[in-house]
């Protein structure tokens, strides 16, 4: 016969596992909340100290569109708004919007892109190209694959495309030069498409008349009375997504 005292020993051993298994969970998050609080601190310290301040433009509050990922294992994302005071300048427009999605969603797991990364310095060329020069972090620390490396880049060209009709395509660079692959696999010696639907440009100011006793030289053919044809500028042919006009640096030759 086992003895009382064996009896309430395992009793109370058996409780014990129970509760330990019940609280350890618990105890375990109380103690990671510190660490990631400090991490977030420590991100949110560093990005104080590279990112430029956001420029008070005085601009109203504007709905932006900004691309995070939706969860979703097939890296799809999804469009989330934020009120921010865009200024009308569309470099600097382009600036505001970038830098808050490098800064991430409120779910850090929907990210696209690092959290060490950093928006150097964005240009747009007169024909609607877009540079963005990235720190290194974006290539060193994008997990490597393709759905991620697309999913990354996507997030800037759609964040782009819904706020900056301007841009026309993304050239993204990596402290200020080409590299071949984002992590190994997308290419960045290519232009990405961002809008394919860009936005009005000014119309040209008018053609002066001609001077007093002097008429204006004719715009049509006088024997068909019809005007000539339009002729598409010279740049035209070259303004599509495969081949944007200007080549920005010579891509790395592989020995």
């Amino acid at each position: 016969m086992i003895p009382r005292w064996r009896v309430w020993l395992l009793g109370a051993l058996s409780v014990a596992v129970v509760v330990g298994a019940i609280y350890f969970p618990i105890l375990w998050r109380r103690l990671r909340q510190p660490a990631q609080v400090q991490q977030q601190s420590e991100e949110q310290a560093r990005r104080e100290l590279t990112q430029p301040p956001t420029v008070n433009t005085g601009e109203p509050m504007t709905k932006a569109k900004l691309f995070w990922s939706s969860g979703a294992e097939d890296g799809s994302l999804m469009p989330v708004g934020i009120d921010l005071p865009l200024s009308s300048d569309p470099a600097l427009r382009a600036k505001q919007v970038l830098n808050t999605l490098l800064a991430g969603p409120v779910d850090a797991e929907l990210r696209t892109v690092p959290p060490d990364a950093v928006l150097l310095a964005f240009y747009l060329l007169p024909d609607g190209t877009g540079i963005a020069d990235f720190s290194e972090a974006l290539a060193t620390s994008t997990p490597s694959g393709i759905v991620s490396e697309q999913m990354a880049v996507d997030s800037v060209t759609k964040t782009l495309e819904a706020n900056v009709p301007q841009v026309r395509w993304l050239k993204v660079l990596i402290h200020g030069q080409e590299v071949d692959t984002l992590a190994g696999h997308l290419d960045l010696t290519r232009t990405f498409v961002v809008n394919t639907k860009p936005a009005p440009m000014p119309s040209p100011p008018a053609a002066p008349r001609g001077t007093a006793g002097t008429p204006a030289p004719p715009t049509g053919n006088p024997t068909s009375g019809k005007a000539p044809a339009a002729k598409p500028p010279a740049l035209a042919e070259k303004l599509t997504p495969g081949n944007p006009p200007g080549k920005l640096a010579q891509p790395k030759r592989k020995p």
